[in-house]
Order: structure tokens, then sequence, then C-alpha cells
């Protein structure tokens, strides 16, 4: 009986240890604000540190949103309006930025017009967007691409895949069929939900709450989520882009002629 009683707090102790241990779910909200006017730009910061703290941050850089990690603001995102708002034709590309507090650089999505042609002719028209991504820190270029849809009112899914050590881990992020927002289900390469991107409908700006299963919680991750959600605020208008370029293609209208910057994401890297 003694040794019972001896045995009893370390059991208890060992339960508060396990219960610490336990990962809890963080609360990331990647918001969008609803006018140009945000502390980033006046105020705290001015554009030229802006422009000095990154080389990323580009002359055309547009910051438009940040993100929120358990209610403090941890990125800054920001888009190259000139390519996007003044180009046209393959020129006009999408190239949305993460960017850390302290406007360090943490990753990029650029609309792939190439691929996005290519997926989207042999899908008869209907436009398949594609993305690469390239995060901090981490050697592969992330490829995020739309589904090609057979029908219509098929829900909307993209896919990616994160090459770790020592293995890859693969993804799709499925739009829900029956929800007011622009609500999509996250899963994990054997089919189990392992996250949502809740669309927030009353913020005047747009925002995506990010919750992903602790166990799956990884920067990585969440980098690539970020950027999906930046993209999703250019999502029909990148739709309507990439259809119109496939329709004037497919007519002859157009020459595909790549911007160089997307040319130089294609080059073969073990070419002689």
């Amino acid at each position: 009986m003694a040794n019972a009683a001896a045995l009893a707090p370390k059991s208890a102790d060992m339960v508060r240890t396990k219960a610490a241990e336990k990962p809890k779910r963080r609360k990331v909200k990647v918001d969008f604000w609803a006018t140009d006017l945000n502390t980033a730009e006046i105020g705290i910061m001015k554009r030229t540190q802006n422009e000095a703290a990154s080389d990323q941050f580009t002359k055309d850089m547009e910051l438009y949103g940040q993100t929120v990690i358990d209610g403090k603001r941890e990125a800054l995102i920001g888009y190259r309006q000139e390519l996007w708002d003044g180009s046209e034709a393959f020129e006009r590309r999408l190239v949305v930025r993460l960017f850390s507090e302290t406007l360090g650089w943490r990753g990029t999505a650029e609309m792939m017009l190439g691929r996005s042609v290519q997926l989207s002719l042999a899908a008869g028209g209907r436009p398949v967007q594609a993305f690469t991504i390239n995060i901090a820190r981490h050697n592969q270029l992330i490829q995020l691409e739309r589904s090609a849809m057979k029908w219509p009112f098929q829900t909307e899914k993209f896919s990616f895949f994160i090459q770790g050590k020592p293995s890859a881990r693969f993804y799709t992020i499925r739009r829900k069929r029956f929800c007011i927002g622009a609500d999509y289900d996250i899963y994990d390469q054997k089919g189990r939900k392992i996250g949502v991107l809740d669309h927030q409908l009353f913020n005047l700006g747009g925002a995506w709450m990010m919750r992903l299963d602790p166990a799956h919680q990884d920067k990585k991750l969440e980098a690539v989520l970020e950027l999906f959600c930046a993209i999703l605020k250019f999502n029909r208008a990148g739709r309507n882009h990439v259809r119109q370029m496939t329709e004037q293609v497919f007519r002859g209208r157009l020459e595909p002629d790549l911007d160089h910057d997307e040319e130089d994401l294609y080059t073969n890297p073990r070419r002689r």
C-alpha cells in the first residue's frame, strides 16, 4: 500500500507533464486591409525604409495585408502592383510576397502563366491556375496548382507537396461545397482532414482564419497556406486572366511571350 501511495503523485505528475507537452492550436488570421492607409507604410515605417529592409521589397510592392498569430502581427503581405495592375498579356503576372514584421523576406508565390495556359488548353479552356512558391530556407520550389474540373459546378481544389526529411508530404485544399463564404478544407495524403481556412465574411478587406490540427502545425506549411490565402484575394481576377490568355493562344491571336522572370523558374537546373 505504501508503494502504491508513493507512486500516485508520480502518476499525477506524468499526466500533467503530458498535458503540458500537448501542442496547442495556433490562432492564425490572414487579414487584408480595406484601404491602402495602413500602419506598415504610414506612421510606423516609411516606404524608403521598407525598400532598404529587403531586396525582395521592390519599388512597385504594395502591402495589402498581414498575418496575425495569437493576437500578434507576425507577417506582412504585398504584391507587385506594376506587374499585375500595369501590365498586359503574358507580362501580367501575379506575384505576392510574405515578409516578417521587420520586412525580412519569408516567401513568394508567382503565377506561372506558361504552365497555367498549358493546363487550361488540356482542360478544354477551363482556367487552371499554377503557381510556384519559394519559401525562405527551403530548397524546393513548391508547385501549387488548381485541379482541372470536368464539370462547371465541381468544388475548387488545389494541391501541392512539401519535400521534407526524409520524405515528401502531400496536401489538397478543397473548397467547401455548401457554405456562404469561400471556406476551404485541408487534407493530407491519406485523405484525412487536418485543417480549415475559414473565410471571415464580415471583415471589410477580407480575411481567413487558419485552423490546423496541432499535430500538423509546421512553419513551412503555414507559410504556404498564408501565401495561398494571399492568392485567394485575386482568385477570380486570376482565373479570368488565365481564361483570356488561353483563349487568345488557342485562336492564334496572341504570341505567348513569357516574362523573363517566369522563364527563369522553368530553367533546367542540370543544364551544362
